[in-house]
């Protein structure tokens, strides 16, 4: 069977981090399987959909590398499920309801308080043709309910193993609104049967859903596909995740800095046996992918993960791939310059500041004018790969500094700072012109 698969987000908001690990899950086994991804835009409630959300959630799948083999908006697809709604209907097992949201509300509540679990009781199969009419004559509008067999419906969960769900337990799911709008789930089950989706994989929360829906499956006549429930994102503390970092979109992500290969290689790795640290790429770690290798505990969310694998990525970037990017900084020194500094980096724009280090305007740190002067009076006149290391010797034999003592002082006057780059190799960058002016207190 040839595996294919489905992301199915609604363009009523921004993708966030909980959604793209669904949609990322889904793409990494469709690739280590060989199989089709396809991108359906659940965009059935017309009123609240949106074409600049719609560009937004192609736009940071697409930089993720998620590419899509097919797409579909469910919107030009009403005639559809309108179609699989008069046949649920003709076979009795969609049916209409008239209670008020009130009413129902009410009911609960009297359930509850007698000790009884708040399952929708039916009424409604009761009416008369008369009662309906009564109600349509008040200007009530039905809501439409799945009428559930009330069986244990089982399946072999590829994330949990075997998995089942007694409907009798559960309320008839509403499939179509007052207003006429379908909900999430016919069109969810139309479209899997006609898309031959084969494996739908989503968070452990829908996994009561699931007995719902195979029963639907089954009226509508179609193929029943396999589930497979991932377990949800939690924090770095264990508990739910915060509201900062569960809301926290992708595309606010791109703006922070993060490399997609880093959101990738964190979300498809938490919660998993492989260890967490960069993958050579989305493919890549598409290849690697298995259930096998997800565990039964929740996965943890931790930013502080996300920032080391964003800075391995940028430590690996070749400068092939980094030099665009530095022109569009104009931070593009060149290759050495990009191997030297890439080893500083937590977030790609970084480099602007340390191209100033380079090309200045460096503020020299000089708390020993002494010093200093005696570091010009030995500099090398040439400035060559190997001039660190005769120019720190001269100074040592020149001052009898050693250690720390006598490299931290030439860091401070040559880049303003306490921390950085490989000082042999940043110095021949530096030119000795700058090297000069920065050692005399000026700034360059």
């Amino acid at each position: 069977m040839s595996v294919k698969v489905r992301f199915a987000p609604s363009p009523t908001g921004k993708l966030h981090v909980g959604n793209v690990r669904t949609a990322l899950i889904n793409w990494l086994f469709a690739r280590a399987q060989g199989g089709k991804f396809v991108l359906r835009i659940d965009d059935t409630d017309l009123a609240r959909s949106t074409a600049a959300f719609e560009q937004g959630i192609e736009d940071d799948l697409s930089w993720l590398g998620l590419v899509w083999d097919e797409r579909y908006n469910q919107s030009k697809r009403f005639d559809r499920y309108e179609a699989a709604a008069a046949r649920l209907k003709a076979a009795g097992r969609l049916y209409p309801c008239y209670e008020t949201g009130d009413e129902l509300d009410r009911r609960r509540k009297v359930q509850l308080s007698r000790g009884l679990p708040p399952i929708y009781d039916r009424a409604a199969l009761d009416l008369t043709e008369a009662e309906k009419a009564a109600y349509e004559a008040e200007g009530r509008k039905p809501h439409w309910r799945f009428r559930l067999e009330g069986k244990r419906v089982a399946w072999e969960d590829l994330a949990r193993g075997h998995a089942e769900v007694d409907t009798a337990s559960m309320s008839d799911p509403v499939l179509i609104r007052e207003d006429g709008l379908f909900l999430y789930t016919l069109p969810s089950v139309v479209d899997d049967i006609e898309m031959a989706i084969t494996h739908v994989i989503r968070g452990e929360d829908h996994v009561t859903n699931t007995g719902a829906q195979i029963e639907i499956f089954e009226a509508l006549g179609g193929p029943v596909p396999e589930f497979g429930h991932t377990t949800l994102l939690v924090g770095a503390d264990g508990q739910a995740l915060s509201k900062r970092i569960g809301s926290l979109s992708i595309s606010e992500m791109r703006e922070m800095g993060y490399e997609p290969i880093a959101i990738t290689s964190h979300l498809g790795r938490i919660g998993t046996s492989d260890p967490l640290e960069i993958a050579e790429s989305v493919e890549a770690l598409g290849q690697g992918f298995a259930f096998a290798k997800m565990g039964r505990s929740p996965a943890r969310y931790d930013t502080a993960d996300l920032d080391r694998l964003n800075a391995q990525a940028l430590h690996a970037m070749p400068y092939e791939v980094a030099r665009g990017r530095l022109a569009a900084l104009d931070c593009d020194l060149g290759e050495a310059f990009w191997t030297l500094m890439r080893q500083n980096l937590q977030k790609f724009d970084d480099v602007s500041a340390l191209a100033v280090l380079v090309r200045g305007p460096v503020i020299p740190v000089i708390e020993d004018p002494a010093f200093a002067a005696a570091a010009l009076a030995v500099l090398p006149e040439t400035i060559d790969d190997t001039a660190w290391s005769t120019w720190t010797s001269a100074v040592k034999e020149s001052t009898g500094a050693k250690g720390k003592g006598l490299f931290m002082p030439l860091r401070h006057i040559l880049t303003g700072q306490a921390h950085g780059p490989d000082m042999a190799t940043l110095v021949p960058m530096i030119g000795r012109e700058r090297i000069v002016r920065r050692l005399k207190g000026e700034a360059a």
